[in-house]
């Protein structure tokens, strides 16, 4: 198996073995459009994200060791004291269970802490209760709003440093997005809770789609540092190369990412009820398998898309093409 994943990387990297990223690169752009569509209409007709209560504010309700993790038995406590709260139950861990309701009275607040006492057969200092007020969620809603604006505008000015070129810079920061709101897409789709960790989750993936673009933007600049001068491939064949020869290490570095992400995800929470995991490692399960693919089938792609249309390169690529021609004529 080792000979086979070794042969095979170096096919890919010798060009012995190619496919055709570049060359379908219309077929994946109209197929991240689409995504990306898709992804923003999914909140718009589900009714928007499910804030977690530390945006929206409202009570909380924790009940530890208890042997139900029924959520009726929740809903039913509170509904008994404040009818038509919609409150949300789940099981955050083993034996504890979360209780999330709209703003309470003190009054209402010691009613239900009762309610679910009884109703999940604990003792009442086993039912802990708290309470975020909308203000304290307008704020955290307000500074990850600017933690993420200001990791974008860095984001646009390294890369622009790094790459010294604004094509390549917009491909990156292109595949970026599209992880970004695939990711987004996806979380809106499952329901899941957007708490304060969703969004740490949210800047690390945007963090991993840049570094893994920079990998493979790297050996790009390298394969097509003197393309104007060669007759051997076009620019876009040059990137194509490019990102054959940096798969296997895109793959390897997104399994390696991701698989730890996928114990967290599937064992820890859906497993063993961890549910305080559930909104990170969902953010960082998807946008890691997202923000590869966006590298590869949208920055890659794009970045070539952008560059073969100058007419310095247009004229070597017909240089390419009459010396296979000129070469298919003498054979």
């Amino acid at each position: 198996m080792s000979n086979f994943f070794a042969r095979f990387g170096n096919e890919l990297y010798t060009g012995k073995r190619s496919y055709p990223f570049v060359e379908r690169k219309k077929i994946w752009l109209g197929a991240a459009a689409v995504l990306v569509l898709v992804s923003i209409l999914i909140p718009v007709f589900t009714g928007g994200f499910n804030l977690g209560i530390e945006f929206r504010g409202g009570s909380e309700f924790r009940v530890s060791d208890t042997a139900s993790t029924d959520v009726h038995r929740g809903e039913q406590a509170v509904d008994a004291v404040a009818p038509g709260n919609q409150p949300r139950v789940s099981n955050i861990a083993p034996g504890t269970m979360r209780v999330q309701t709209e703003r309470l009275s003190d009054t209402q607040t010691l009613e239900v802490k009762g309610k679910l006492a009884t109703a999940y057969g604990v003792a009442a200092d086993h039912v802990t209760s708290s309470f975020v007020g909308p203000t304290w969620g307008a704020d955290v809603s307000k500074q990850a709003l600017l933690g993420f604006v200001i990791f974008v505008a860095l984001a646009a000015v390294l890369m622009a440093l790094y790459f010294r070129t604004w094509k390549m810079s917009l491909s990156a920061l292109t595949g970026m997005f599209v992880t970004m709101i695939i990711t987004a897409g996806v979380y809106a789709a499952s329901g899941f809770e957007v708490t304060p960790s969703a969004i740490i989750g949210f800047l690390t993936i945007l963090s991993y789609s840049l570094y893994d673009t920079v990998v493979v933007f790297d050996k790009i600049r390298e394969n097509t540092a003197d393309v104007t001068a060669s007759t051997r491939r076009t620019f876009a064949e040059e990137v194509n190369l490019a990102v054959n020869q940096t798969l296997v290490r895109s793959i390897n570095t997104m399994m390696v990412a991701v698989l730890p992400v996928a114990a967290i995800l599937f064992i820890g929470a859906g497993l063993l009820g961890a549910g305080t995991l559930r909104d990170l490692s969902l953010a960082l399960f998807v946008g890691i398998l997202i923000g590869t693919a966006a590298t590869i089938f949208i920055a890659a792609p794009m970045y070539a898309w952008l560059r073969e249309r100058e007419p310095g390169l247009r004229k070597q690529a017909e240089r390419v093409e009459a010396r296979r021609s000129s070469a298919n004529a003498a054979v």
